[in-house]
């Protein structure tokens, strides 16, 4: 008596669910990753400038302190042109 044999059900039944598992995961990647390449739905990186202004904005920094930093900000940026 065999262990595995149960009509040559056992066998190929797990055989036919394994690819079912990996149909399925293929799609769940699939859906899941669609439109990413574009950059629907995600928002672009926000430049050094832009934080700074954001948190000038939102009231983080001082004027004072944000102006420091812009000039060193633009510094940086002129000596890698």
């Amino acid at each position: 008596m065999h262990m595995f044999y149960d009509g040559n059900f056992a066998m190929g039944g797990m055989h036919g669910l394994w690819w079912i598992f990996w149909i399925l995961l293929i799609g769940v990647l699939f859906v899941t990753n669609w439109g990413r390449s574009e950059g629907e739905g995600r928002r672009p990186r926000e430049t050094p400038l832009e934080i700074l202004q954001r948190r000038l904005a939102n009231g983080e920094i001082t004027s004072e302190e944000y102006e420091k930093r812009k000039t060193l900000l633009d510094r940086d940026a002129g000596s890698r042109a």
